[in-house]
Formats: structure tokens, sequence, C-alpha cells
């Protein structure tokens, strides 16, 4: 994509380069707050949002149709997520800011799909929603109106993606590493709101999204400290690294996390463990890593 902002180098900004930037017509803030049960994002958007942020919704605007593909949220095919972007005003020369208040659990799909679908223009605000407020900057409840942009022609294939056959096979290489980023109590079979069966992928190592910030939905821990946890997750060794989820959100918090570090190879696990733990003749396991 042509460089027409300046942005600082990494798919993060800071909540004082936003604030500088939001007004700019060729950033478009988008609000991706989602939850798993519970509250509805664009409920939570209605009651107040960063000004001139539109919403879009994980299972409306950031997946297929769940019999299309595998898992819980299978991605769409290019033709429908171009008409997202269209709607909420994105061209070949936007920069899209995500954001939510999940520390970026959320937002770091839209990210990944921007990626996916060969735009280069994806950021996500550290911090999300607490770091603006924090801040002092103020919420809207105004919903904002955005001219549509052109449909863009877009192509799948601008990131990594693999089926759970090619993750049978991995998870039996020495020189790959895959990596869970769901909750380590998910991990371990002790609960599982809403997939088939509990436990996890066989040889998977748990890797929790939430410890990639520094606090509960805050910003991302210090590079140093990053680098440290993915060292220690065998990430920089492998020759593969493949990151699943419950259904392929917050496994790109992970990728998110391995991308600052300049490891932009990893692979996402599109279906994730609601894909995996459907099929009986794959097998689980429970438990702490050994």
């Amino acid at each position: 994509m042509p460089e027409l902002i300046p942005v600082p180098a990494g798919p993060l900004v800071d909540v004082p380069w936003l604030a500088a930037h939001a007004g700019d017509p060729r950033v478009r803030v988008v609000d991706c707050r989602w939850y798993l049960s519970g509250r509805r994002g664009a409920d939570e958007y209605a009651r107040g949002h960063i000004p001139g942020a539109v919403h879009l919704d994980v299972d409306a605007d950031l997946s297929g149709p769940a019999q299309a593909g595998p898992g819980r949220h299978p991605l769409p095919d290019a033709a429908a997520f171009a008409l997202v972007l269209a709607r909420i005003g994105v061209g070949p020369g936007s920069l899209v800011v995500a954001y939510d208040d999940a520390g970026g659990a959320i937002a770091a799909r839209l990210w990944w799909m921007l990626r996916y679908f060969g735009h280069g223009g994806g950021r996500v605000l550290d911090g999300g929603l607490g770091a603006w407020t924090a801040a002092g900057h103020p919420l809207s409840t105004e919903v904002t109106a955005i001219a549509p942009a052109p449909v863009m022609e877009l192509a799948s294939g601008g990131a990594p993606v693999v089926d759970k056959a090619a993750v049978d096979r991995l998870r039996r290489d020495p020189a790959a590493v895959i990596l869970d980023a769901r909750a380590r109590e998910r991990y371990e079979g002790q609960s599982e709101p809403v997939d088939a069966r509990p436990g996890h992928i066989p040889g998977a190592r748990s890797a929790p999204f939430a410890e990639n910030l520094r606090a509960p939905g805050g910003a991302f821990r210090e590079r140093t400290e990053l680098e440290r946890r993915y060292r220690d997750l065998g990430a920089f060794e492998a020759s593969t690294v493949v990151c699943y989820c419950g259904s392929g959100v917050t496994a790109c918090h992970d990728l998110l996390a391995l991308a600052t570090l300049g490891r932009e190879d990893a692979i996402l696990y599109e279906g994730s463990w609601s894909d995996w733990a459907r099929d009986a003749a794959l097998p689980a396991a429970t438990g702490p890593e050994p």
C-alpha cells in the first residue's frame, strides 16, 4: 500500500498517534468489540466509542457462514470481505486502526484478515479503549456516517493458514511449534464453555493471549518481555509456528505479538479447537503441559 500517512513501524499504534491522526480521512477507526456470551459489541459501541469509529462484528463481518468452513468462525471469502471494507469506506490507501476492550484480542482478527486479503494497512490500537479513556480522550455515542468506498479486488493468501490435516502432521514434527492462545483452564480441559469437548491438541503448548499483556485488557508487554516469552515457548527456534484458539479469533493476538517481534510467518489454524474438537477421530489431551 502507498505510504500516505506517517505510521510507527510495526502493527501497533499508540493513543497519542491515533489522537493526532484520527481526523485524517485516510484513517478508519474500527471498534471490534465482541463477546463470547452476554454482552453485544454493537450495544457497547452505542454506549460509547472512539469518535469517528465504526463497528464491525466478528460473527457478521469478520467471519463467513459457519457452515461454509471449519470451526465456529471460518474466514469469509474475498468478495464478501471486500464488501465489508467498502461499506466502512476502506480503500487501498486507507489505514485501518482496530481496537476493542480486551487488549486487542478481538481487534487482532481484523488486523490479521487485512493481511490475509492483501491489504497492508491494518493496525491495532495498543491498550484499546481503556488506554484511550485513561489518556482523557472522550467517547462518542453518535453513529459514524461513512461514505462507502469502491469495492476493492481482494485475494486470499497474504498470510498463511492451515487446516486440521496439516496440524495433525505438524504436531508430530519436532521442528514445529503449535501454540494454544486460549486460557490455561481451557487448554488443560478444566472447562469448555462452547466447543464439543475439552482439552487441547496433543503436543501444543499453552500460550494464553492474555499473557501478552501487562494487565488484563491492557497494553502489550515491553518488547524484551514478549521476546523472552516466545523464546521460552520455542517460537524463534521452530521452523514452523502455528497458533490456534477456540475458533481462530484470539489466536490472532499471538500472531500479532509474534509479528511485533519480527516473526511474521506464523500460521493461523483457521478452524482451531472448534474444528478439531468436533472430529472424534482426532485425539485430545488434557491437563498441564508435561
